[in-house]
C-alpha cells in the first residue's frame, strides 16, 4: 500500500488507506493539507466566520474534532480553538520552515490539521489553529 508523504515511516492510525484512494476523496487543496502537511493560506478558509453552534470534523475522515463553543477569533487568519474534543487530536514535534513548532493531527487518520502554540485564551492557554480546508462544520440540528 502507498501512503502520503505525511504517513511514511511514521505511526498507524485506526483508518489508512491508499495514497490514490486519499487523492480521489479529497479536492486537491485538502490533500496537499491533510496528507502532505501542508498550509493553506491565511485568510481563506470560509470557516473563519462560521460562528453558528456546532461540531468542526476532520475533513478527511468525519471524526470530531473541536466544539464550536472552543472557537474563537485570534486574529491569525485560521480557524482557531483554545481546546479539542477528548482524545480527537494528537501532537508531534515539527521542526520544518526552520522553527520549532508542535503538529497537530486527526487521532483516526493521522491527516495534518495544523499547529497548537501557547498563547490562546483560558482556560487552557492554547491555540488550536488549525487549517479551514481540514475541517468540515457540521451545525447542529436545532
Amino acid at each position: 500500500m502507498a501512503k502520503s508523504k505525511l504517513m511514511a515511516g511514521k505511526q498507524q492510525f485506526p483508518l489508512e488507506k491508499p495514497d490514490e484512494e486519499w487523492r480521489r476523496e479529497l479536492t486537491p487543496e485538502a490533500y496537499q493539507v491533510l496528507r502532505e502537511r501542508g498550509t493553506e493560506r491565511a485568510g481563506t478558509s470560509p470557516l473563519n466566520t462560521e460562528h453558528r453552534a456546532g461540531t468542526f470534523r476532520c475533513a478527511a475522515c468525519g471524526q470530531p474534532l473541536f466544539a464550536s463553543t472552543a472557537k474563537y477569533e485570534s486574529g491569525s487568519g485560521w480557524p482557531s480553538f483554545y481546546e479539542p474534543m477528548p482524545g480527537a487530536v494528537g501532537t508531534q514535534g515539527d521542526d520544518s520552515h526552520f522553527m520549532r513548532r508542535t503538529e497537530v493531527h486527526c487521532t483516526r487518520c493521522g491527516g495534518h490539521l495544523g499547529h497548537v502554540f501557547p498563547d490562546g485564551p483560558q482556560p487552557t492557554g492554547e491555540r488550536y489553529c488549525m487549517n479551514g480546508v481540514a475541517l468540515n462544520f457540521e451545525p447542529d440540528a436545532s
